[in-house]
């Protein structure tokens, strides 16, 4: 019998070992991004994707294990497990065939089959079975089944008795492994979902017009249409079916169940098999078509949730600089707070930039001081309401200052529900929650990273339907998400917080705010060996963390790297034999560049690792993150209303989805870039074409003030006096040509054109 390992290497196409050591350091505590890192001569260099995928795959497979015992356990005790069923149990792979092949054998409740055998028709089942053959001689089931009329059983006559046995015989094809199979694969492949909006919702009443009369071959479906169908469902608006051939259905069970061709008991077969799928197979098994759809939309939706946070938190950092936070508004004023180059907040104020030219000039001033004050080097402003006003406000304000300022607006999605949120009471106690916006609003431009890993992944705003997905997993791979970016960047031990520290490889929350409280106590750490001070910090958590934390101007150099302490000695090795100290191994990358890394290979370090050291000493403590750049609007554009067909605008993306991406470009509403419209060439994939984060040039197509939507292309703009054809224009011309008529002056001007 395979074992799960080599089930594993089969599947994913690598060798055994790989698996099996993978596996193996997994059972003894380490983390994905902790093997991926310094465990490569372990696993042969599998990445943190493959490694996730084994520990998934892993996972799904233990419990089908699992499932496999408690399922044979109970046919055995029922006297019913055979070899080839015990065989075909330990072969299966899925846990919806595992199902379907214990399906006879599972305790029931009352059924119309188990009420008939009650009444002592199994034997007339066995005897219909037994006539089903080529070649039967003529069969009377009504004198059959007579012999089977019981008062005493409550089977009144023979019309009763042989309803029992099709009942009897119903069930068991229903639950023949078998058919249940080939009938879910053949509603895979030629199945059809439709759709249609109830009768009480009126044409273009509804945000599901798409779908009003809409139908898609199950294979075809894509996962947002899968999503958006489902929410129309559960929302009451639309009526959602699967479809098919029911002939072909019909077709299929006969060839396999009919052997005889007496037409009396063909005529009673037939109406069995009907009954059996009608009433015992067709709903559960399109459920399970339906459910088997829904699983994989799930699964494509949070992959692009996953992407799409993955570039949000790999954001570009502005740096830990004196920066001046605004989060805008009109009646209530906008908030402003002054956070230090290390993240701390110092000053916040009120201001009434849009209320009167009083009020305007006084907050001006009250800007500049504050700009002046605290050496102020980067200003965030929140893109919500008020946003392009308070931007053209600071804009006039810092240009009186007689030094340039970085003035960027910030997407502020999710800052009000982290200023709402226990992390931020626990932060800012005394402060208002408008304030607390603020002040996330000028960290994210300091750095993204750090500060949004204070907010529920879900909530940042940058998936597709995440409330509608299975939130288990839609949880479980954000964080892992998150996990991978924290670790993938580092984490400066000596400023990082508790929920960033939460985040590293070995460090739950508890040790988290140990490191915290250590820190406040004690002062900054001056070396990594200082967290075995730690409470609850023991060992196999150094282990696995160290390397992910840097210590700037430490007494160690090394531990402003991504090199781990047990290299340390390889290190040193290599300084000893470059003559040089080891404070000044990381400004000689010409001399690392010479290092014959074959000298330095141990039983347990190899060479990916040494190279991995080598390129870490070359440019230690580097930030993995794209140098900061960010989106500058167009001035004369602040509302909707600014907008018109044909302009060209800077914007940044927002949000990419299967069907788009969304970008900002400064007017309160994000715009579409429909798939179609991302590139010149055809587009699968629209992550293979944008990024969040990513600033783009795109071109204003459409704007619908009613339904605020605004349509953008990234294509570039047509030739003059060409027409790229719409999609709609599209779909028309696949349809065929009408028949023209010509009148006789069309005949003679075509004649004489000739």
């Amino acid at each position: 019998m395979l074992t799960i390992s080599n089930v594993l290497a089969e599947e994913f196409s690598i060798k055994l070992n790989q698996v099996q050591n993978a596996l193996e350091l997994f059972n003894e505590g380490a983390t994905v991004p902790f093997v991926a890192r310094y465990r490569k001569e372990r696993t042969g260099g599998l990445n943190e994707i493959q490694l996730r995928d084994i520990s998934d795959r892993y996972t799904y497979l233990t419990e089908l294990e699992e499932r496999k015992e408690t399922i044979l356990k109970s046919i055995d005790e029922q006297g019913k497990l055979s070899e080839e069923l015990k065989e075909k149990i330990e072969r299966c792979l899925k846990k919806n065939e595992l199902e379907d092949l214990y399906l006879p054998y599972k305790p029931k409740k009352k059924t119309r089959a188990t009420q008939a055998i009650d009444k002592g028709l199994q034997p007339l089942s066995e005897t219909i079975k037994s006539l089903n053959k080529p070649n039967v001689a003529d069969v009377d089931l009504i004198t059959e089944a007579a012999k089977y009329v019981s008062e005493e059983k409550g089977v009144q006559d023979a019309e009763a008795a042989l309803k029992g046995a099709s009942d009897i015989l119903a069930e068991e094809i229903a639950e023949n492994a078998d058919y249940r199979a080939y009938l879910r694969d053949y509603f895979s492949r030629e199945g059809v979902f439709v759709t249609k909006v109830k009768d009480e919702f009126q044409e273009g009443s509804t945000k599901f017009e798409m779908y009003r009369n809409y139908s898609c071959k199950v294979s075809d479906i894509k996962p947002h249409n899968m999503l958006a169908i489902r929410r129309g469902e559960s929302e009451g608006v639309l009526n959602f079916t699967l479809e098919f051939e029911a002939d072909v259905v019909e077709a299929y069970l006969k060839k396999q169940v009919i052997k005889t061709t007496n037409e009396s008991l063909v005529s009673f077969l037939s109406d069995m098999l009907r009954d059996a799928f009608d009433r015992l197979m067709k709903t559960a098994l399109t459920g399970e078509v339906r459910f088997e759809q829904r699983l994989k939309a799930d699964e494509e939706s949070i992959k692009t949730f996953e992407a799409n946070l993955k570039e949000l938190l790999l954001s570009s950092p502005a740096g830990m600089k004196p920066t001046l936070g605004i989060d805008p508004g009109f009646r209530t004023g906008c908030k402003v707070v002054v956070i230090s180059k290390t993240g701390t907040m110092l000053e916040h104020q009120t201001i009434y930039p849009h209320n009167g030219e009083s009020a305007q000039q006084e907050a001006e001033k009250t800007l500049v001081d504050l700009c002046n004050k605290y050496g102020i080097e980067l200003i965030a402003i929140g893109n919500g309401t008020a946003g392009r006003e308070t931007d053209e406000f600071a804009k006039q304000a810092i240009a009186k200052l007689e030094r340039k300022l970085i003035k960027v607006m910030v997407n502020e999605s999710g800052a009000s529900v982290y200023s709402a949120s226990k992390v931020a009471i626990e932060e800012f106690p005394e402060l208002d929650v408008t304030i607390r916006g603020a002040i996330s609003i000028a960290r994210r431009l300091q750095d993204p990273l750090a500060e949004l890993v204070k907010i529920e992944p879900k909530s940042i705003g940058v998936g597709q339907y995440q409330h509608d997905v299975d939130q288990k997993l839609l949880k479980k791979k954000l964080e892992e998400t998150v996990e991978s970016c924290v670790n993938y960047v580092g984490v400066d031990l000596n400023t990082a917080s508790k929920e960033l520290l939460g985040y590293v490889s070995g460090v739950n929350a508890t040790i988290a705010k140990n490191v915290v409280a250590y820190r406040e106590k004690h002062g900054e750490f001056k070396n990594r060996q200082e967290l075995l001070a730690v409470e609850k910090y023991g060992p196999k958590t150094f282990e696995q963390s160290a390397g992910f934390l840097r210590i700037r101007n430490g007494e160690n150099p090394l531990d402003n790297t991504a090199v781990h302490p047990e290299s340390y000695a390889i290190v040193e090795s290599i300084t000893s034999d470059l003559s040089l100290p080891l404070d000044q191994i990381t400004a000689n990358a010409s001399k690392l560049s010479s290092v014959d890394v074959k000298k330095y290979v141990t039983d347990t370090v190899g060479e990916p690792t040494l190279l991995d050291i080598l390129e870490e000493l070359k440019k230690p403590g580097r930030d993995p993150r794209e140098e900061f750049r960010y989106a500058e609007f167009d001035d004369n554009v602040k509302t909707m209303n600014d907008l018109s067909p044909g302009m060209i605008l800077e914007g940044v993306v927002t949000n990419v989805t299967d069907f788009g991406a969304f970008v900002d470009i400064g007017v309160h509403h994000d715009g579409l870039v429909h798939v179609s419209e991302l590139a010149n060439q055809y587009v699968k994939d629209p992550k293979e074409a944008v990024k969040v984060g990513q600033i783009v040039k795109v071109r204003v197509l459409d704007v619908n003030l009613e339904l605020q939507r605004i349509s953008l292309s990234m294509r570039s703009e047509p030739a003059k006096g060409s027409k790229r054809k719409s999609s709609k224009d599209k779909r028309k011309s696949k349809q065929p040509p009408k028949q023209k008529t010509f009148t006789l002056d069309d005949l003679k001007a075509k004649f004489n054109s000739k």
